[in-house]
Order: C-alpha cells, then structure tokens, then sequence
C-alpha cells in the first residue's frame, strides 16, 4: 500500500557540508545523523543527504512511503515494473528499494519505521 511521497534524497559527496548547509537553510538540525546518511524531517516528510552518488548526474531521488516493502515491491513487479535496485537495509530498519514503470520512470519507494507521520499535515 501507498501511504505518500515520504522522502527525497540529494547526493553530498561532502557529506558534513551539505549537513552544516541544509541545517542552516531549514533551520533546524537532521532527525537522522550518521555517516551513511543524514535525514531532516521538513513538514512531515524527509529531505535525505547521501554520502555517495554525484549531483547533477542522477540528481535527487524520491521515495514513496510503503508499510510492507517486500510485499510493495513483489505487486509492483507482477505489475509489469522492473527492477532497478532490490530492497536494501540502509540502516536502522530503513529499507529501500526501485523499480522503473512501464513507462521509464524511476518509481522508489522506502519503509521508514523512524517516519514521524503525525507530522504530514
């Protein structure tokens, strides 16, 4: 099941920079501070720092917020989706994952258990 747009990831090859610099821009400090990812909950959904991956050529990646994600993915393949990356744990029970559509759009979606959604207005 589809619960909505959660997350959107921008690469930061200098990670504590683009840190320091999205903190001063939203004005507050991430939710989600470790050395392989840094999350900031921004009204109740996620702006996501990336250590890996350069800016501008993938450029920000979005995720849509899932309760199951093997189940998620398994209907999105029998769907005619194709795999593009499978379900990875990214750290504390995170999991990710991609398919492209049937029409060549990246489709990315993440189970999140540290989500707040109380704050999703």
């Amino acid at each position: 099941m589809i619960l909505g747009l959660r997350t959107s990831i921008y690469p930061a090859p200098d990670l504590a920079a683009a840190k320091a610099w999205y903190a001063s821009v939203l004005q507050q400090q991430p939710y989600f501070d470790e050395p392989f990812y840094v999350g900031f909950n921004v009204g109740g959904f996620e702006l996501g720092l990336i250590p890996d991956g350069q800016p501008g050529t993938a450029g920000s990646q979005t995720y849509w917020g899932v309760t199951d994600i093997k189940t998620t993915f398994a209907r999105l393949l029998e769907l005619g989706a194709v795999q593009l990356a499978p379900i990875t744990d990214v750290g504390e029970g995170i999991r990710v994952a991609a398919v492209q559509d049937p029409f060549g759009n990246r489709f990315g979606i993440i189970e999140n258990p540290h989500f707040d959604t109380a704050q999703v207005k």
